[in-house]
């Protein structure tokens, strides 16, 4: 079995890079932006699964809607193991860049 590829980060400015922003700090979740465009979350973490080899774990579980319809929520996460490695490979800094950009102080 060939080796586990390893993680990449995308472009800190991109719609991937806001959502790997989430999953690896202690942002709170409800305070971040929507995403814009027509890119759905599902497509984003997708992505980073296949292409930079995030290991994002998925959760659903039922819920309802404000109007009392059933619905699914789903929840993405990465192991806290994955966190701390990229944190300590590179993440920090690439979160740092990521914060510059936005202007953050």
């Amino acid at each position: 079995m060939p080796p586990a590829k390893l993680p990449k980060f995308p472009g800190p400015l991109t719609a991937r890079g806001a959502v790997l922003a989430i999953l690896i700090s202690d942002a709170d979740q409800t305070g971040a932006p929507p995403l814009q465009g027509r890119t759905s979350l599902a497509a984003i973490v997708k992505t980073l699964k296949r292409k930079y080899h995030w290991p994002v774990e998925t959760s659903s579980f039922p819920s309802n809607t404000g109007d009392g319809r059933a619905s699914w929520a789903t929840v993405y996460s990465l192991p806290p193991a994955v966190i701390a490695k990229a944190l300590d490979s590179g993440g920090r800094e690439w979160l740092e860049r990521r914060s510059a950009a936005h202007g953050a102080p």
